[in-house]
């Protein structure tokens, strides 16, 4: 089986997620929080019951963007 989200949160590890945003109708899924990657494969949808393992990855990501602006 693909380790699909750990290889997402290696990729935003690595500075590769450009932005994120809450879609309620993507495709074949319905609500999900959606990724943007700066790399292929750029959408990677997350369905809501995984939302809980990326909200302290993407508060800490913010940061990082923040102080980059600084």
């Amino acid at each position: 089986m693909y380790p699909y989200h750990n290889k997402i949160k290696q990729r935003i590890k690595n500075g590769e997620l450009e932005s994120y945003y809450f879609c309620d109708n993507y495709p074949k899924i319905g609500e999900c929080l959606v990724f943007v990657f700066k790399t292929e494969p750029v959408l990677r949808p997350i369905r809501p019951h995984k939302y809980y393992e990326y909200m302290n990855i993407l508060e800490n990501q913010d940061k990082i963007n923040l102080e980059d602006e600084e």
